[in-house]
């Protein structure tokens, strides 16, 4: 499927860009920790969880706004 096709639809273009975000946190975390820079312990945890649970309610928001009729 060609980048064009992919995003022609609104819903995909949202999880594309929901995705791309949870990519760069993840390898942004993992490099940080490769490099020394951070240390993963308990202090990381919170912001982990509320940054995925900010996710979870994109992706909800995403799916609750297909299911709208049309206007």
């Amino acid at each position: 499927m060609a980048t064009r096709e992919y995003v022609d639809s609104d819903r995909r273009f949202y999880y594309a860009v929901g995705v791309f975000v949870m990519l760069v946190f993840v390898g942004a975390i993992a490099v940080s920790s490769i490099l020394d820079l951070v240390t993963i312990d308990r202090r990381l945890v919170p912001l982990a969880v509320g940054f995925f649970l900010f996710l979870f309610v994109y992706f909800v928001s995403i799916r609750v706004q297909a299911l709208e009729p049309e206007s």
